[in-house]
């Protein structure tokens, strides 16, 4: 008796955490056309903020944005976000990124995300894949505010190369670990 209580405690917690993105997640469900309008801003946003992600993203054969990653939750975690998977500079799909937890979660956050693929091969795996799942499929070099004034271009190109950035909120976990990807179809 005392375990169900403790359980449905924490159930309500964390669907008290979870309720404020609820508006979130409707709101990313939006039309294509916001979505990439949207995936567009936040990926000038970027350019403008980090000369590395602007000199990486000419030479990437295909860049995913997602404008805002939210992620949220009690022990019982998970995120979810829409976005736009960019093809020689024009939209070529819509997207959704999606991860759950369970364990040491704590708190709420919001972030974008940019994944470039740099060569045509890494591209054409995450295209064709039903569900890419980061540190699975493929493995994403994160590159952090530190490492971008550092990121030395003369060597073989990295295949996946990621950005986190605009975090907000209470948690500290911004990462690609564990993230699915599913080409969303309308």
């Amino acid at each position: 008796m005392i375990r169900r209580k403790f359980l449905n405690a924490v159930l309500l917690i964390a669907m008290a955490v979870a309720l404020p993105f609820a508006g979130a997640v409707t709101a990313a469900a939006a039309t294509g056309h916001q979505i990439r309008s949207s995936a567009e801003a936040t990926l000038t946003s970027l350019y403008n903020q980090n000369s590395v992600a602007r000199e990486l993203g000419r030479k990437a054969k295909g860049i995913l944005v997602f404008p805002e990653i939210t992620k949220g939750g009690i022990g019982i975690g998970g995120s979810y976000a829409e976005g736009v998977l960019f093809v020689n500079g024009k939209p070529d799909g819509n997207y959704s990124v999606g991860s759950g937890s369970l364990g040491l979660t704590l708190g709420a956050q919001s972030f974008s995300q940019v994944i470039m693929f740099m060569t045509q091969e890494a591209l054409n795996s995450f295209r064709a894949s039903r569900g890419w799942e980061a540190g699975v499929n493929g493995s994403v070099v994160a590159i952090d505010e530190g490492k971008a004034t550092s990121y030395d271009f003369t060597k073989d190109q990295d295949p996946i190369v990621g950005f986190v950035f605009g975090q907000q909120g209470l948690m500290f976990d911004a990462s690609f670990r564990g993230a699915k990807y599913t080409r969303i179809k309308r």
